[in-house]
């Protein structure tokens, strides 16, 4: 059965189909869209499932650790009173409020819409088959072979020799929806990637996959 691996892109999602070494790039509109994709066993997507209700995720501090310098991709996830609000200003009183001091930064308050139509549509219980990713520790960690950074050339290249010998990265760029940035799409297969090894059973994590509040686990996998 297949996997999906998915990307935010803008508001909507870029989603990568894999099933064998056959992927196929997919523009979703929205988190329903993702969900609705049929015949998939596992769905690894890279946005903050499980959030704290009053202080930073420990799979978040242990994933910039192990990614050292490129640990800033790993954007520190809201605590779950954000996303009752779409006013920055208010989002940062309430993370200052439940965290005792530690406000929002501006990269993790444009994901709060997103990660609400996640969780949102995650329902209760959550679906176990929706899993957190994060495609810069499958390319650093998982597959290797990558140090550079993924907006520069040298970074490209390293990203789909670690893609290649898993699936056809290049016929799926070929076929990919218009539009569809390069740096979505191979973070959207690392993502593919990351479920198949998840319903494989071989998966590595980080974070002891606590329950939060909503019973969403919080821990990333790759």
């Amino acid at each position: 059965m297949a996997v999906l691996g998915v990307d935010g892109w803008r508001g909507r999602w870029v989603g990568a189909l894999l099933e064998g070494r056959t992927v196929t790039l997919l523009a979703l509109h929205d988190v329903d869209a993702v969900l609705a994709v049929p015949d998939v066993e596992v769905v690894g997507i890279d946005m903050p499932i499980g959030l704290s209700d009053d202080r930073a995720r420990a799979c978040d501090v242990a994933a910039r650790r192990l990614l050292g310098r490129a640990g800033s991709s790993v954007f520190a996830a809201p605590v779950r009173a954000v996303l009752g609000t779409d006013d920055y200003a208010e989002a940062r009183a309430l993370s200052v409020a439940a965290t005792g001091g530690t406000s929002l930064s501006a990269q993790a308050f444009q994901l709060v819409r997103s990660i609400r139509s996640l969780d949102d549509a995650l329902g209760d219980p959550p679906s176990e088959r929706v899993v957190e990713v994060h495609p810069e520790l499958a390319f650093r960690l998982g597959l290797g072979g990558v140090a550079d950074p993924k907006v520069t050339a040298r970074g490209l290249a390293q990203r789909l020799a670690a893609l290649r010998p898993v699936m056809a990265v290049d016929t799926a760029l070929l076929g990919a929806p218009p539009l569809v940035p390069a740096v979505d799409a191979l973070d959207a297969c690392a993502a593919a990637w990351s479920a198949r090894r998840v319903a494989d059973g071989v998966a590595e994590c980080v974070g002891d996959g606590a329950p939060d509040a909503r019973g969403r686990p919080m821990r990333i996998c790759w």
